[in-house]
């Protein structure tokens, strides 16, 4: 039974979106919250399988909730997964920055909301690497000061081993792990287990957020190409 969370401060699209999840098998909605200080207070005390956040909302925002439930989260955190209106724009990549592990748009169809719900549950990536790494790329592309993300200080990269330095690079440049362990001619549980052991030390909680620090950081800078 996949557990979830759903945060909207819009009641129509809250209400639909969670009759939706509770008619599909498999399903249980544990919560629904109204803005981003309700979804704080129900994550800890469901702790969901999976989040659907909505990315804009007064008050305290989605990223900023997605933020604050990660960080307080035990093991295993939730999977958020970001609701927005528009799939390229500045709320999206702070999202992804703040931890989120994918989006979907406010229009996703029905099948494809329930698909998603699923294969985040299970640890899958909701987007292939190179979709992360384009759609990371093109906001890069425009913003040359962002924020250092969480563990991007120069110490916490200090801390890696040469080995997970270059895996993180390599996922920087949106490879999989299958094409990663070919590029170090190293098995794929071993390009696991060192991109676990590298997010582990940078405190990172998604792929995606690994993304943009290796963009952040100057590992990857824009159009250097897969």
């Amino acid at each position: 039974m996949v557990t979830v969370l759903v945060v909207d401060d819009q009641e129509l699209i809250r209400a639909g979106v969670a009759a939706l999840l509770r008619a599909a098998p498999g399903m249980e909605v544990v919560g629904e919250a109204s803005d981003g200080e309700e979804a704080v207070v129900l994550a800890a005390e469901h702790r969901p399988d999976v989040i659907l956040m909505d990315i804009r909302m007064p008050g305290v925002s989605g990223i900023t909730a997605t933020e604050r439930i990660l960080r307080e989260a035990a093991d295993p955190p939730p999977r958020i997964l970001m609701l927005t209106t528009f799939d390229l724009d500045e709320y999206v990549y702070a999202a992804l920055r703040a931890g989120a592990c994918g989006f979907l748009l406010k229009d996703t169809g029905p099948q494809r909301l329930l698909a998603a719900v699923t294969a985040v549950a299970a640890g899958d990536m909701l987007f292939a690497p190179s979709v992360t790494r384009r759609l990371i790329e093109a906001y890069a592309r425009t913003h040359r000061e962002p924020q250092p993300c969480a563990g991007g200080s120069p110490k916490a990269l200090a801390s890696l081993t040469d080995r997970e330095r270059e895996v993180l690079r390599l996922t920087g440049r949106g490879l999989s792990n299958v094409q990663i362990a070919d590029e170090l001619v190293i098995s794929e549980a071993t390009v696991k287990t060192h991109l676990n052991r590298a997010m582990a030390k940078l405190n990172l909680r998604s792929r995606a957020q690994a993304v943009v620090l290796a963009y952040e950081t100057g590992m990857v800078t824009p159009g250097a190409g897969a």
